[in-house]
């Protein structure tokens, strides 16, 4: 469980070898494990966008589907639509539809356009095969809304899908090879979505046969900021946990897009655990057959060779006497590996021959010899070589064979069945040109007699094949562990390597020419499962007459990078921590309150915060004060929950600390620095007056809390919040004006008042900093409500109304407070201590529910309002 050192490599060497096998043992978190590896290669960077771009060869073409005016009412904001390109469009426009529904879901701000890349190849597979099938492609306009950020409206979205999915079946009821279900694909936000069909009452499952999701977050929001997003995923995570018998009939294929997607970690992508029955499947872009390549967010909807392996996948779903998605789980789940898995580079066969001729005047060629190469150059007849297994078996435990062509066109291909040549039937191995390189242990195929590589015309092309047999047991040497400052561990270079991880599908293949220099990083996407003894591999694929150099060692960059993309969402909690934290510590020094930088340096502490986490967190593995902690009804404590899915440790919390401490410091200077710029224009352009004594509650002010309140109640919580915090921002601007004008005068003012005013402003200064944040967790409901305001005034549900109304209340007295009413306060000692432990609770229930944020700051808050009367 060491976070630093997390890889004991077993490493393949030998000279003049073909094949160099690392293995490593990865036992527990996904953050901390990392290879590096300089090789004199250079592989195709995993930083570069390696898809291909898809196009459309005619127009592309949306048409607009009715829906019932009840439908249309209700969700005024949304709308379906049936995707089309030229003539094909054109023959659609009466709705006469006869192909196979699909319904496409765009996630988060994400346009029904998006559909374009699926449906336009769609259409070109369908004129190849003279449209005996096809596709119609349906798409749902969510009108963009920030479903990743605001969840109030996930439900509604849910509802509105199951309300398309009827309409669209409907267009088919009077043809003759009528749909019963719909296959969705939803990308991001819209693969949770079309999980949580299956979560309404009134939805029947058998609507839905197929559901592929790209990129989809399914294990948790990558930014709770509020609890109806949690709640979602908790009901729709929960029912496909409880109810998994009952989803056997749904077969389901979730696509991470790999290290390039920066905004939804794979980890987050694969589906929850517990629900991974034999009619589930997740995997990572770049483990994908054929595609090979990570893709970030938004390019899994266009990636040229995703969409090419997808399409591929539905036309072999296709059931040839319904003409529709067939209705066989088994053979769903089996076309799915066929494309996504493990691609034999070849057609799917649901059942294939036992035997089959092979034809071509090709010459048959025999190779007796453990190693081989053969050079091929305007070859113009074709050759089989055939290598017979009975005499390497004993000697030998794997056959490893490599091109040096590194056109993906040329690449090995592999299958099994049994051939028939000159009237004598046998078991072979056929290898074509498909895959780079390829491994086979011989005791999984114990029949096998032959292995054949069939080598066609190569007229105008140049390359080199080889093959070699081995005995693992000579290829593996012992590595010690690389610990975090280590300089690395010398061996020899390879050309191609793979990374796989047995315990999910997210291997990394790369393909590398000589001579250059190179690094592959060995990160997780997720933890390997408690019940699970698979060992990770590096397999590396090097030449035999050249000369190689490995370097093994940890990357403390790697190591930040992954703790980052696991734990980024938290940031907010940890920033908010530190300033208040500083809050309190400005509290505490009322007589001589520091800036907000030198404040921030003395009290915020990680080990004031931390260690009473990590208590908790050890304890609560007892049962005895679980009980307890659940008899008290709090919360679990996030850290735990982490600390179960293998995804944390302490030294993470230490880090994130860390790093918000340096976040506020540095926010804290340029929001001050700000402040000062935006006040000397302000000298420029208004003159100031003098500052005036207000009483904390007026009549004036009255109406202000009223008024604010009231646009809370009857529009939107953050829209009040919003305004406050300006009227908030132009009083501390106003203050700070007059103070650089009575320096700049040298104004013979009483300087103790003018030291009390200064204290005041430098705490006015801290809390506008602490409220900037909370402004900021509550701008997502902001920004929907103003999109969808020509449909309803009013944001339904609302995550912040409640808090808005005390949020206005307290900062509308506060604005007008000074130090010197709090100095005398009965209450400062309180109010000063409290932001410790409330520190402590945020980052203990805060990490994975961002939206509890501003409750714990809403409550220092309210004790500074009260030391102000009491």
């Amino acid at each position: 469980k060491s976070p630093l050192a997390l890889f004991r490599w077993s490493m393949a060497a030998a000279s003049g070898a073909f094949i160099w096998y690392m293995q490593g043992r990865v036992r527990a978190q996904p953050v901390c494990g990392f290879l590096r590896a300089g090789l004199a290669v250079p592989p195709e960077r995993c930083g570069e966008n390696r898809c291909s771009m898809t196009y459309m060869y005619e127009y592309p073409e949306y048409l607009k589907i009715k829906l019932p005016k009840k439908t249309a009412r209700r969700y005024p904001a949304y709308e379906l639509y049936l995707y089309g390109e030229g003539s094909y469009a054109e023959e659609n426009k009466n709705l006469l539809l006869t192909g196979i529904p699909v319904l496409f879901l765009p996630g988060n701000a994400g346009s029904y356009k998006q559909v374009r890349s699926l449906g336009s190849i769609a259409l070109r597979k369908a004129e190849d095969v003279d449209f005996k099938y096809h596709f119609n492609f349906f798409s749902v306009n969510f009108n963009e809304e920030l479903v990743a950020l605001y969840g109030g409206s996930l439900q509604r979205q849910t509802k509105f899908v199951h309300e398309c999915i009827k309409v669209i079946l409907k267009l088919y009821r009077d043809q003759e090879f009528a749909p019963s279900s719909v296959a969705i694909v939803g990308h991001s936000m819209g693969g949770l979505v079309a999980r949580a069909l299956l979560t309404l009452k009134n939805f029947k499952p058998e609507l839905i046969n197929l559901l592929i999701t790209q990129a989809t977050p399914h294990i948790a929001p990558v930014m709770p900021l509020d609890r109806y997003l949690t709640d979602f995923y908790t009901a729709v995570n929960s029912h496909w946990i409880l109810k998994a018998q009952d989803l056997r009939n749904l077969t389901t294929l979730s696509v991470a897009g790999g290290f390039r997607d920066y905004q939804v970690r794979s980890g987050l992508a694969f589906l929850p655990r517990l629900s991974q029955h034999d009619s589930a499947l997740s995997v990572v872009s770049s483990a994908v057959p054929k595609a090979w390549a990570s893709t970030d967010h938004l390019s899994i909807v266009w990636c040229k060779e995703l969409i090419l392996a997808t399409i591929r996948a539905f036309f072999d779903l296709i059931d040839e006497n319904t003409r529709q998605i067939t209705e066989d789980p088994k053979k769903r789940m089996s076309v799915l590996n066929h494309h996504f898995v493990r691609h034999p580079a070849k057609m799917f066969e649901e059942n294939p021959e036992a035997f089959t001729n092979l034809t071509g005047a090709f010459m048959w060629i025999t190779v007796k010899g453990s190693k081989w190469t053969y050079s091929v150059y305007n070859d113009s007849d074709g050759k089989y070589f055939v290598f017979p297994l009975a005499s390497h078996r004993k000697s030998y435990s794997h056959v490893y064979c490599e091109n040096s062509m590194l056109v993906r066109k040329y690449f090995f291909n592999v299958w099994t069945k049994g051939y028939v040549y000159n009237d004598s039937s046998f078991f072979l191995f056929l290898f074509s040109f498909l895959f780079k390189v390829v491994m086979l242990k011989l005791l999984d195929y114990p029949s096998l007699s032959h292995i054949v590589i069939q080598v066609p015309p190569a007229v105008g092309n140049k390359y080199t094949l080889g093959c070699e047999f081995f005995k693992e047991d000579s290829r593996t040497v012992q590595l010690p562990v690389t610990h975090l400052f280590s300089f690395g561990e010398y061996k020899r270079k390879p050309s191609v390597y793979r990374l796989h991880i047995p315990w999910s599908y997210e291997d990394s293949i790369t393909v590398a020419k000589v001579p250059s220099l190179a690094e592959v990083s060995a990160k997780l996407h997720i933890a390997q499962p408690h019940n699970d003894s698979s060992l990770p591999e590096l397999i590396i694929y090097s030449s035999p007459d050249c000369q190689y150099e490995v370097i093994l060692k940890t990357s403390l960059l790697q190591v930040l990078g992954q703790i980052v993309r696991f734990h980024a969402g938290a940031f907010p909690v940890y920033i908010v921590s530190n300033i208040l934290l500083t809050y309190g510590g400005q509290l505490s020094t009322l007589r001589s309150t520091g800036n907000f930088s030198l404040e921030l340096v003395r009290t915020a502490k990680p080990y004031k915060v931390e260690p009473l986490i990590s208590i908790v967190v050890f304890l609560q593995g007892f049962n005895w004060f679980r009980e307890i902690w659940e008899s008290l009804s709090l919360p679990e404590v996030d850290a735990a929950v982490l600390s179960s899915q293998d995804a944390w440790f302490p030294l993470v919390s230490l880090i994130l600390f860390l790093f918000g401490t340096g976040i506020a410091y540095w926010s804290g200077v340029f929001f001050s620095a700000s402040l000062r710029l935006f006040s000397s224009l302000w000298l420029t352009l208004i003159r100031p007056t003098e500052l005036q004594k207000d009483k904390l509650i007026t009549p004036r002010r009255l109406c202000g809390m009223i008024s604010l309140a009231l646009v809370s109640w009857t529009t939107c919580g953050s829209f009040a919040v919003l305004i406050i915090y300006l009227q908030y921002l132009f009083k501390v601007l106003k203050c700070l004006t007059f103070f650089q004008t009575q320096k700049a005068t040298q104004s013979p003012s009483n300087s103790k008042t003018l030291a009390e005013a200064v204290n005041s402003l430098k705490m006015h200064i801290t809390i506008l900093n602490l409220f900037t944040w909370i402004v900021l967790l509550n701008l997502p409901s902001l920004i929907y409500w103003l999109k969808n305001l020509r449909y309803n005034v009013r944001l339904d549900p609302d995550p912040c109304r409640s808090t808005a109304i005390i949020l206005v209340c307290i900062l509308e007295i506060l604005m007008s407070s000074s130090t010197s009413e709090v100095k005398s306060s009965k209450l400062l000692k309180i109010a000063a201590k409290v932001p410790l432990p409330l520190s402590v609770a945020m980052l203990a229930f805060g990490r994975m529910h961002l939206y509890r944020v501003p409750h714990f700051v809403t409550f220092s808050l309210l004790l500074h309002v009260l030391c102000c009367f009491v």
